[in-house]
């Protein structure tokens, strides 16, 4: 219900994250500086530094994690920032200071402990339970030791017991969920009156002087950054496909391998008659359980039709007995040999079991089909055409990395070799693809490829020295395992501000937008003073939709900042409406609140949202502890921290 707030799992949080980022996990806990080397100092707990090699191994880890997860998307300028580079350090910072004061405080984990949170690792479980031999490869598999890693993991464990009984143990205060959930419940009647800024746009005058004068005011708006025209080569499965040619025999070959995908096997729907066999019984009760099933068999085959009627009553399968027996189609494993062997309405002598001893009788039987050639053609001709691809495109990445070095100033010979058309697009900037209108004729923005030369790869190639300013070819560049770009710029055009000529078409919508809206604004702000005076028997109100009764949790499809003007109106005195308005894009809305009332709250809600907000209070009773803490622990940032979080690489150590 209450879907704005998150709850948070620290525990599992901490596991994964040490299980995914070892070296992560380990690098704040390593304080040692030798006296024979000193390097720079980015930050201090309670004198012990945190050294400038820490961060960077940190900073390090974390970058390969996103580059692993984010794939050909990743873009170290989106991601790599000073803020990102603070968040780095504030961590390590407070990953020292809980570690002391758990150390100080002699927190410890039991092994208990410890044996229950490795075993509630969903990575080392096989079916929902601990594996050894899972814990043991994925341990491996990460370059850690069942050792190494329940230290490392005890270590964090014991620094989780500084904050968590903080944070476990945080209630919000009752009155306060209450006055929390009456908030987001509280339901109100509205009707709604919109301005339209395109009902205005017919009486708006743009002259050509407005046009120039504006155009002078601001042209730095209209800066059209760096950007580069660019030749480049797409391999990927298309390209790769193109011209293969499947021989008839091929085909016929390929049928006759793959016979059994194509076929539909003979299946029998089964019902059965069960004497369950304990797994402890005694010879003597197996004996018997036998004997009864026998006689049962013997009466089933004397009278096939009553075969339903024998298992509802002597059935021990409570699942099917109900059912006359029934099984369906799926025949339980160890009975599959017993009932390849009847027909339909065949009924078999006793069958053993695991589970005891059955009756079977086929119910319904459907013999098997061979799908012909024709049926199946095409689909064989797209299979085998998909294999030839593959290993034409292995080949051909190949010699696409080859003919990009060979002659590094143009990739006409790579396209000719391979036979892949040589495409052309405009309009890339260092940041994305420009807008159509901008980059002219060629748009990237407008092929077919604007995802691939929008790819951050392809855009840091086209702006490395050597393709922009000495106009080589790219490298071969893979944005996954099935799509190749190489590139090359045929001209770059500097950043730069266009011609009047150019954008006043631009100019003129925008002014003509901005004066309609500014025109529908002025109309909702006269119509809602002229509602606000008028007295009860004037027409001031007409216009307005079908009341609507919405509240913060069901908006009725109304737009956000209207929602949030009703929610914030005042009702209206003595049972009168209440007004207000509000811009939205280029529009103005009135609005109506013509009454309020309390909503409901389940119990099931109430609790919920209880145990949310507790969670959330939990989270900032964390954060003010940590701040508590880094005075009580004298936590300095010094000046080296700087150069870190700037991304400096030449901090040195004097």
């Amino acid at each position: 219900m209450f879907e704005f707030f998150r709850t948070h799992n620290r525990w599992m949080q901490f596991i994964l994250m040490i299980l995914i980022v070892p070296s992560f996990a380990l690098v704040g806990i390593q304080g040692y500086e030798s006296f024979m080397h000193r390097e720079p100092k980015l930050a201090e707990v309670d004198g012990q530094a945190i050294l400038r090699s820490e961060f960077d191994a940190a900073h390090r880890s974390q970058i390969e994690q996103l580059q692993a997860s984010l794939g050909s998307q990743f873009d170290p300028a989106m991601v790599d920032t000073p803020a990102s580079r603070r968040q780095l350090l504030d961590d390590l910072i407070n990953r020292r200071l809980l570690a002391l004061v758990a150390t100080k405080a002699h927190f410890s984990v039991s092994d208990g402990m410890l044996r229950d949170t490795i075993a509630a690792i969903p990575q080392v479980q096989d079916n929902g339970r601990f594996s050894p031999e899972r814990y043991r490869q994925v341990l491996a598999a990460q370059g850690l030791t069942p050792a190494g890693f329940e230290a490392n993991l005890r270590g964090q464990l014991s620094v989780g017991l500084v904050l968590d009984p903080v944070s476990s143990s945080a209630r919000v205060p009752s009155a306060v969920a209450d006055s929390i959930a009456a908030t987001l419940t509280q339901q109100r009647v509205v009707a709604l009156r919109d301005f339209k800024a395109a009902d205005y746009r017919a009486k708006v005058q743009v002259s050509q002087q407005d046009i120039q004068n504006w155009y002078d005011a601001n042209k730095q708006q209209l800066e059209v950054p760096e950007q580069v025209r660019a030749q480049y080569l797409v391999l990927d499965e298309a390209a790769a496909t193109q011209g293969v040619q499947v021989k008839d025999s091929d085909i016929e070959s390929y049928y006759k391998q793959n016979i059994a995908r194509f076929s539909v096997p003979e299946r029998r729907r089964i019902s059965h008659i069960l004497i369950t066999v304990p797994a402890n019984a005694t010879e003597a009760q197996r004996k018997d359980a036998r004997a009864r099933a026998e006689q049962l068999a013997a009466q089933a085959q004397a009278n096939p039709d009553g075969f339903a009627d024998l298992a509802r009553k002597f059935s021990q399968d409570a699942g099917s007995a109900l059912q006359g027996g029934d099984l369906g189609w799926n025949v339980p494993p160890g009975l599959d040999k017993a009932v390849s062997t009847l027909s339909k309405g065949q009924i078999s002598g006793v069958v053993e079991s695991p589970a005891g001893f059955h009756i079977i009788k086929v119910t319904d039987f459907q013999p098997g089909v061979v799908k012909p050639l024709t049926a199946v053609r095409d689909q064989i001709v797209a299979e085998i055409t998909k294999q030839l691809a593959a290993t034409r495109f292995s080949d051909m990445a190949t010699q696409l990395t080859k003919l990009v070095y060979d002659q590094r100033d143009s990739l006409q010979p790579a396209a000719d070799a391979l036979g892949i058309k040589l495409r052309t697009a405009a309009g890339i900037t260092r940041t994305g693809l420009l807008p159509a209108v901008q980059a002219g004729a060629g748009a990237a923005a407008d092929s077919p490829d604007a995802a691939l030369l929008d790819n951050p790869r392809v855009r840091q190639a086209l702006f490395s020295p050597e393709v922009l300013r000495d106009k080589n070819n790219s490298g071969v560049i893979e944005l996954s395992p099935d799509t190749m770009l190489a590139v090359r710029v045929t001209n770059m055009i500097p950043a730069h501000v266009p011609a009047l000529a150019d954008v006043q078409n631009v100019i003129r919508d925008r002014l003509t937008n901005e004066r309609a809206a500014a025109a529908a604004r002025q109309a909702g702000e006269d119509a809602l003073k002229a509602l606000q005076a008028a007295t009860p028997d004037s027409n001031a109100g007409a216009g307005f939709g079908n009341p609507v009764t919405v509240s913060r949790q069901s908006a009725q499809g109304m737009q956000r900042p209207v929602l949030e003007a009703v929610m914030r109106l005042a009702p209206g005195q003595n049972g009168k409406p209440a007004y207000t308005g509000v811009s939205v894009g280029s529009d103005y809305t009135l609005v109506r609140l013509d009454s309020v009332q309390a909503g409901k709250v389940s119990d099931a809600d109430r609790a919920g949202l209880t145990a949310q907000l507790s969670s959330a209070w939990g989270q900032a009773e964390d954060e003010a502890l940590l701040q508590l803490l880094r005075q009580q622990y004298g936590v300095k940032i010094l000046p080296d921290a700087q150069k870190a979080i700037k991304g400096d690489s030449s901090a040195d150590g004097t």
